[in-house]
């Protein structure tokens, strides 16, 4: 089959069940990305080099239990007291538990691009591969089904808003660069960035965020320029954001020595590879979602 062909259909396929996902209601959103979740762990084990059973049961066990926690919240204690055949308090405040989460994935965060940005790291030792495995892989995934409630309840506009960004940012990234890229973004990690589709990439990804706010989330219009913020702040913390995280599983694969981080997609490589920009910036999307909120 034709490379391109059997990239587009891949493609294809990849959007149309993400899609089909998200919009079909909240539980095929959580076991789509809780599959996703799964492969990206066999992936990234295999870009470090460890064992891959615990690891995917760790990553499949927090996500469902914070999943369960956060948004089945009565259903999870009528479980617990069934099982027990008792009335266990599990009450507790769901916002501490992602208030710690967060801090976890934000300090992994800073050290991922502190991992970036000093070339003298070129052997990842056992426990920093662990504390990625978590604060890089496992809790970005869990802040992905978080960003889909937004600050109420879920709303599949919020995600698929997130994808568009990105995909746009990815795209105009690639063609700006090719069209009239001349100065290297970082050369030594990822020789086809430029400085000026990483540019190109936020302005278009800007533009899509106005777009988004006023033709899909069609806000109230007392919220409209409100929504218009929100939306172009988003396109480019995705812009920013984003990049860096494309960068950092970059540099994962180049020590690892290989092209892509698996072959689950034909032509698009593994699912980290798809996913590498909105997991490095769902954390601080949903940072800036808390924000609005305790302003609102």
């Amino acid at each position: 089959m034709n490379e391109t062909l059997k990239r587009g259909i891949s493609g294809a396929v990849y959007i149309l069940l993400l899609l089909a996902s998200i919009l079909y209601s909240t539980e095929t959103f959580f076991i789509l990305f809780g599959i996703f979740l799964a492969i990206a762990i066999y992936e990234f084990c295999n870009l470090v080099q460890i064992g891959k059973v615990f690891p995917i049961i760790l990553g499949i066990t927090l996500y469902t239990a914070v999943t369960l926690l956060s948004h089945y919240n009565k259903l999870t204690k009528q479980w617990i007291d069934e099982i027990f055949n008792t009335d266990i308090d599990i009450s507790f405040n769901i916002h501490q538990l992602d208030i710690i989460l967060l801090v976890i994935a934000l300090v992994v965060s800073l050290k991922a691009i502190l991992f970036l940005f000093y070339d003298s790291i070129q052997k990842i030792s056992n426990s920093s591969k662990y504390l990625y495995l978590i604060g890089y892989i496992i809790l970005p995934f869990i802040f992905i089904t978080k960003i889909s409630f937004g600050v109420q309840d879920y709303n599949p506009k919020i995600i698929i808003g997130l994808f568009i960004l990105v995909w746009t940012n990815d795209t105009f990234a690639y063609i700006v660069g090719k069209s009239i890229g001349r100065t290297k973004l970082f050369e030594r990690i990822s020789p086809k960035k430029t400085v000026e589709g990483f540019l190109g990439g936020i302005v278009f990804a800007v533009l899509a965020g106005y777009m988004i706010s006023k033709y899909y989330i069609k806000a109230s219009p007392e919220h409209s320029d409100r929504s218009i913020l929100i939306w172009t702040s988003i396109a480019v913390i995705v812009g920013i954001v984003g990049t860096i995280g494309d960068l950092i599983e970059s540099k994962f694969k180049r020590i690892a020595g290989v092209k892509d981080s698996g072959s689950i997609m034909p032509g698009h490589g593994g699912i980290l590879d798809r996913l590498d920009s909105v997991i490095f910036v769902a954390p601080i999307i949903f940072l800036f979602y808390q924000i609005l909120n305790y302003v609102s």
